[in-house]
């Protein structure tokens, strides 16, 4: 019996020391990172306007560009284009533009020809658009986006000062009905508030393709994606990854400056979107993957030690409000990050979606892990 007691009190020590640690440390992130969201506001200054470049990668996308490319033409703004790179499609895309290019002046584009002989991926129609682009500011987005507001390009023009070279915004999804919308909305305002106010703390690792500017000096310092160009995606983060440089990076949380996409509608077509984003993170730099990583795992650890501390010990109560001090802290800071990027109807997952997150990212990491080494089999 003393034994069984003893062997009781060392696990509730061990796990007790695993739920300190990783509490510190999601209060540390919290504290640190995240709550920079509090003070994050409108570009308040109208600045003169710049000339800007967007460029949208279309492929078999006539649908959406027909319904979402008049949003991105009819911005409020004099000094733009839009370049649509038609990626080798098999649809009426080309049809689509060229009916729109006769109603809008500031659209140009040019197509890809399918080739079987030669497989090629988005980065190289985004190599295409640059060097088609005028203007020294470019401005990506996704033929499925759209701008949320006809002020768009100005709240983009205005984050930008006499040295930045890069602009971090938010590329939200439309709100649908459904549990599975919210765990795609939830996921990628999270991934935002993550990038973005990392970048506010000095800390600048990625941006997303749906809504990112810079400028061609920042690209050609890097030439472009051709350190990565034999990596399928990552054509927005790796190149932010390699070539971002704090001083010159600006986040815009104006919810003017935000675009939207359309969400998967299937589990499986979410997790194959998020097992392509994921397989770039093995890519980052060292210290980005630590940081990264350490949270995960933290949090992951934090509430397992929470549940099995609960089972073992005979006086649970520190634990409960060492975990209520976090869940509040949480909630404060998510429901302002959800207010800021307006995003309506997550309140009441947060719990759930913070747990359920970082699982499905961990479990599509492991796979990936799986699924290349048996690829490497294969080939063989």
């Amino acid at each position: 019996m003393n034994i069984e007691l003893i062997n009781i009190s060392l696990v509730e020590n061990i796990f007790k020391i695993i739920f300190f640690i990783a509490l510190g440390i999601q209060v540390f992130y919290y504290l640190f990172f995240y709550a920079r969201i509090i003070f994050a506001g409108k570009t308040k200054e109208n600045k003169p306007e710049k000339a800007m470049s967007v460029i949208i990668c279309a492929k078999n996308e006539a649908e959406n560009l027909e319904k979402f490319l008049p949003k991105f033409l009819n911005q409020k703004y004099d000094k733009f284009e839009v370049i649509v790179v038609n990626d080798a499609s098999q649809d009426n895309t080309e049809e689509v533009l060229v009916k729109l290019r006769d109603k809008y002046k500031k659209l140009y584009f040019t197509s890809i020809e399918s080739n079987r002989n030669f497989s090629h991926g988005k980065k190289l129609a985004l190599s295409i658009g640059i060097k088609a682009a005028k203007n020294e500011i470019l401005v990506m987005s996704d033929a499925d986006c759209y701008p949320a507001s006809e002020n768009w390009l100005s709240e983009i023009n205005n984050s930008y000062n006499e040295n930045s070279n890069l602009i971090l915004a938010y590329g939200g999804y439309e709100r649908k009905k459904g549990f599975l919308n919210k765990i795609i909305r939830f996921d990628a305002m999270f991934i935002a508030l993550q990038y973005m106010t990392y970048a506010k703390a000095g800390i600048v690792y990625m941006g997303t393709g749906r809504n990112l500017s810079y400028k061609k000096e920042l690209y050609e310092s890097v030439k472009g994606f051709s350190s990565h160009y034999h990596i399928p995606s990552g054509d927005d983060d790796l190149l932010v990854n390699s070539a971002a440089k704090n001083k010159y990076t600006q986040t815009v949380f104006s919810k003017e400056s935000f675009t939207r996409s359309l969400a998967k509608n299937t589990f499986k077509e979410y997790i194959a979107q998020k097992r392509r984003h994921l397989s770039t993170g093995k890519y980052y730099k060292f210290f980005h993957k630590f940081t990264l990583g350490t949270e995960i795992m933290s949090r992951f650890l934090m509430y397992l030690s929470f549940v099995i501390l609960l089972a073992i010990s005979i006086n649970p109560i520190v634990y409960l409000y060492l975990f209520g001090i976090r869940f509040i802290l949480q909630v404060i800071i998510i429901s302002i990050s959800a207010k800021k990027y307006n995003e309506k109807g997550l309140y009441f997952y947060i719990p759930f979606f913070d747990i359920l997150l970082p699982l499905i990212n961990i479990w599509i990491l492991i796979s990936n892990i799986f699924i290349n080494q048996r690829k490497k089999r294969a080939w063989k």
